[in-house]
């Protein structure tokens, strides 16, 4: 028979705050919250007595759920709060707690407990003896300094100081909600938003927003106004504050990325004191969830990963609908499931983001997106970590630069399936890519060769093209000396030349037709395509050998394929998108590592 923890529920309605406690779980009932998160009323007992003014934390409502919290089950109460409403009565609420045997292995209630009324008995000198564990202060610094939590269930206990002054207790952010009255979290700031304003009907108006974080959650906090003059320029990123007094409200998910069912606003009442013994509260908290595993996530889910930067497109500029200039760069991210997914970054995260060293990159609050399979967008309100030191990272990068970095891992971006390309890899022969019928299924398929070129036709292979940076529409000669766009609606006194090639390329299985646009085609044929139009025009002899000279040439080809229909016939198209020169070393690398996986078959 397992034993409880007698005196527990007298010592907790008396305001003595004590961990690992072993309780008894007599009842659960669900409380409907309108429009908030759902919670749980808990009705616990040491055998002597009960106490029904228990509530399971929002993070815990998944234990509820799926019934690992049943009556008669044997709990450790390894973490609470105790909160003091208005009419002074206590509600404790539940932030950690481990079914120790399930109502199943239990099978009644232990002993006869009585409802536990204020006085009934005298309350015992001391706490009840709790299963020893090392507490907080003692612990070694060293996971402290690490700044990194991942499961809040795992937490060590929660110590409970005061505010400067002592006017408040501190509380864990886990514990907050709209219900308590005083309060004050003690957290440190991860994220920071610059100062956003407004101009409708109704006025003017500024608001900034910031994520805080401490050892039990995290929790999305605005200013508006007021507390934008009063607050902004004393918050520091990476800082830890005392913060009292904010109003709570159910979070709106369409705006944060903070896994918390509240958020929090500032208000005039609010107060934000910094801390200086910061050393047990956490730099960021992260749930990373494995590239593989996020074919099987939701659309639209926001999510945590981390993973090699394997490879980094170019910074570019696009004009929103809102007429409003930002930058995007896309990076491919891999982790040691052997999968990849791209990641868009954005803004100031996207100019100054540099993959040389393929660093490892952590992100937080990254939004999942359908778009060509599966990738992710780093929004404004994501945290980029390039090389944390934190111990993912650390495995990670050994794990890569030991064997990773010879894998040719599958992409879940642009992928359609088990028997879908990869966007950056997907490793085919020509051959394979035949047999396999990539390009006939509902989405493009995607594949990596190495090739050689056979024969390039030069004929129309050249095209004058709008002058606008942004427009390649083929020109209509005015033959006036002018030269107009359609697409623009503009005449020109000049044009631009590009580039579309038909190549055809082989290897030692079979041949396939491509069409290679604009940096494909210059970088096969060596020659931009400006040169090209001046050598077509003026030395057609130069003009030819430059097709001589590229052809047997081989290369490293990223290709699309997709069945298409024109003139009611059916055939594959493929498009390159990109040419690399093949880098024998990892060439071979890869080959080994292929001869290494069929030997151990």
């Amino acid at each position: 028979m397992q034993t409880l923890t007698q005196g527990a529920i007298e010592a907790l309605s008396n305001g003595t705050d004590v961990n690992d406690m072993v309780l008894q779980l007599v009842n659960i009932r669900k409380i409907d919250n309108g429009n908030g998160p759902a919670r749980y009323r808990v009705m616990m007992s040491d055998g002597q007595h009960t106490l029904s003014s228990f509530m399971l934390s929002t993070q815990l409502n998944y234990m509820a759920e799926n019934n690992q919290l049943a009556p008669n089950c044997i709990c450790l109460l390894k973490r609470h709060v105790t909160n003091v409403l208005k009419d002074n009565r206590r509600v404790v609420i539940i932030l950690g707690i481990d079914v120790i045997k399930s109502a199943q292995e239990v099978g009644g209630k232990i002993g006869e407990p009585t409802p536990y009324t204020d006085g009934q008995t005298k309350a015992p000198a001391s706490a009840p003896n709790p299963p020893a564990r090392p507490p907080l202060q003692t612990q070694n610094n060293n996971e402290a300094n690490k700044g990194f939590n991942r499961d809040a269930g795992k937490k060590p206990s929660f110590t409970a100081p005061s505010t400067p002054g002592g006017s408040s207790k501190v509380v864990p952010i886990a514990s907050l909600n709209p219900y308590q009255s005083k309060w004050s979290i003690r957290a440190r700031v991860t994220n920071k938003s610059g100062i956003r304003t407004w101009s409708n009907s109704r006025g003017d108006g500024k608001l900034f927003s910031m994520e805080i974080v401490d050892e039990s959650g995290e929790i999305r906090v605005t200013g508006f106004n007021q507390e934008v003059d009063k607050f902004y320029s004393l918050i520091e990123v990476g800082k830890v504050y005392y913060v009292s007094k904010g109003s709570l409200k159910i979070a709106n998910k369409q705006y944060t990325s903070v896994k918390n069912d509240y958020e929090m606003t500032l208000n005039g009442e609010s107060t934000i004191i910094p801390c200086e013994d910061s050393n047990e509260v956490p730099m960021v908290q992260c749930d990373f969830v494995s590239i593989a595993e996020l074919e099987n996530k939701e659309k639209d889910s926001v999510l945590d990963v981390i993973g090699v930067c394997k490879s980094v497109d170019d910074v570019t500029r696009l004009t929103t609908k809102a007429n409003r200039e930002v930058s995007k760069r896309t990076l491919n991210l891999m982790d040691m499931s052997g999968k990849f997914v791209s990641v868009t970054l954005w803004g100031e995260e996207a100019e100054k983001f540099d993959g040389s060293g393929q660093p490892i990159v952590a992100i937080k609050g990254a939004k999942l997106s359908d778009f060509g399979g599966r990738s992710l967008s780093a929004s404004f309100s994501s945290t980029v970590m390039i090389n944390p030191d934190i111990p993912e990272a650390y495995k990670l990068r050994g794990w890569f630069d030991k064997e990773g970095h010879a894998m040719d891992g599958q992409s879940l971006t642009e992928m359609r399936g088990p028997g879908g390309g990869g966007a950056n890899t997907n490793w085919k022969t020509l051959l394979d890519v035949k047999n396999e019928h990539l390009g006939h299924g509902d989405k493009a398929d995607y594949f990596t060769c190495l090739a050689t070129i056979v024969y390039l036709r030069k004929e129309n292979c050249l095209y004058q093209a709008c002058p606008s940076q942004d427009c390649n529409k083929k020109v209509v000669d005015q033959h006036n000396g002018m030269f107009r766009c359609e697409k623009c609606d503009k005449e020109f006194p000049n044009f631009k030349y590009r580039l579309i090639l038909s190549a055809n390329i082989a290897d030692y299985g079979e041949n396939q037709w491509v069409t290679c646009f604009q940096e494909s085609a210059e970088a096969i044929l060596g020659q931009n395509a400006a040169y090209l139009g001046q050598l077509k025009d003026s030395n057609e002899a130069a003009f030819d050998d430059i097709f001589q000279q590229a052809n047997f040439n081989t290369f490293i080809f990223r290709s699309r394929v997709k069945l298409e229909t024109y003139n009611d016939e059916s055939r594959i198209k493929a498009t390159v998108m990109e040419v690399k020169p093949v880098d024998h070393r990892e060439y071979s690398k890869r080959l080994i590592l292929n001869i290494r996986k069929l030997a151990a078959q």
